[in-house]
């Protein structure tokens, strides 16, 4: 997934967590996944509570698909109430969506059913008679996967009613009464690029979103507990972890009374579980997504981004890929998996905190990752 250090301001606003931690590219010499010495996943989960403002944690680690580890921490609720999250519990994934919609767009690809350099004045042309995108002829599919559109965020208030249910067309009217913040092929951070691919794979397979998503991965790969929410009000299924963000008043209000995945889609809106978070990066890091010359597409940095380093944060082995995360009020998600797909860490923290604050939570995912894979010294 194409990543930033970003977040951003209200109750249903997506924003990556670029986890501080070198990364490798994909092509990297292969992960001794067998030899590798995994530390205490309970104990990592706790001492991620313990950093402050964290209301729980959840975290599994798996090498070869197998599970060798596994965590929870703190409570469903703030003030230690709701008892332990399971650790096989669901959570809002965030914008590690934008790469399940990456892929779904790239296997029609693929197919020869869309070309990478195609127009989007073309290939969605009611986009342009309804004035929807701005100088939708200069924006390639390529464009929107890399996030070099130029197309403004739609994110904000005209697009954070929880009780609506929103149309993608509803969200591209929000970003079209904004101003272009650069110009197409330079990158820029907007989720209205993942909701414009989002409109393309339901016009190119007549089905809905959440449908495509399910039939070209979640049942393919076994994520019988992942899905899209398609109305306002549909959240989180089963016993879970519950996040909170101020309000006007400082206040801390429980955010799953305010997400709406609706808002959201295929830039932020997918549901699911660190084992089949671990599942899917595991398939589309060996390669069993998409060709390495499509997958190249979502892992190699934008025009104008600078390459990862690489290495790993122990300065070896394991080589982590780059990427993996999702935020936003209330959460931080995130799957760091190894640049083979050997080895993954699936996390999920609920928050109760601002959004300034926020952006200290990768750091502190990145020292568990570093507790579970450094060798003492």
């Amino acid at each position: 997934m194409i990543l930033r250090r970003a977040t951003l301001t209200g109750a249903a606003s997506l924003a990556c967590a670029a986890l501080v931690l070198s990364a490798a590219p994909r092509a990297t010499a292969s992960t001794a996944a067998a030899h590798i010495k995994v530390g205490d996943v309970q104990k990592a989960m706790e001492s991620l509570v313990k950093t402050g403002h964290v209301v729980g944690a959840i975290g599994e680690v798996y090498v070869d698909g197998k599970r060798v580890g596994k965590g929870s921490a703190g409570s469903r609720l703030l003030d230690g109430k709701g008892g332990a999250i399971p650790a096989s519990a669901r959570y809002w994934i965030g914008s590690q969506t934008k790469t399940m919609t990456a892929v779904a767009v790239l296997q029609l690809v693929k197919e020869g059913k869309l070309s990478l350099d195609g127009k989007l004045s073309e290939v969605l042309p009611e986009v342009v008679k309804k004035d929807l995108v701005e100088r939708a002829e200069e924006i390639t599919v390529r464009d929107l996967i890399q996030l070099t559109s130029g197309i403004p965020d739609y994110i904000g208030p005209d697009t954070s009613d929880p009780t609506r249910d929103y149309r993608p067309i509803d969200l591209l009217a929000a970003s079209r009464k904004r101003s272009r913040p650069v110009e197409t092929g330079t990158f820029n951070y907007s989720n209205t690029n993942y909701i414009l691919l989002g409109m393309i794979i339901e016009k190119l397979s007549r089905r809905s979103l959440a449908a495509e998503l399910d039939r070209r991965l979640f049942a393919p790969l076994g994520m019988r507990d992942t899905y899209l929410p398609t109305k306002a009000g549909e959240g989180v299924k089963g016993p879970h972890g519950h996040g909170y963000a101020p309000d006007e008043s400082g206040t801390m209000r429980d955010v799953d009374k305010t997400m709406n995945a609706t808002s959201m889609l295929g830039a932020g809106g997918v549901i699911s579980t660190a084992r089949e978070m671990s599942a899917f990066q595991r398939a589309f890091r060996q390669g069993k997504l998409l060709p390495a010359s499509l997958s190249k597409v979502i892992t190699d940095p934008p025009p104008g981004q600078p390459a990862p380093p690489a290495g790993g944060p122990c300065s070896g082995a394991p080589e982590f890929a780059a990427g993996g995360g999702g935020s936003a009020p209330g959460f931080t998600a995130a799957t760091i998996t190894s640049s083979d797909g050997r080895l993954q860490f699936a996390v999920s923290l609920t928050l109760a905190m601002d959004d300034a604050e926020r952006g200290t939570v990768p750091p502190r995912i990145t020292n568990a990752l570093k507790s579970l894979f450094c060798p003492a010294k």
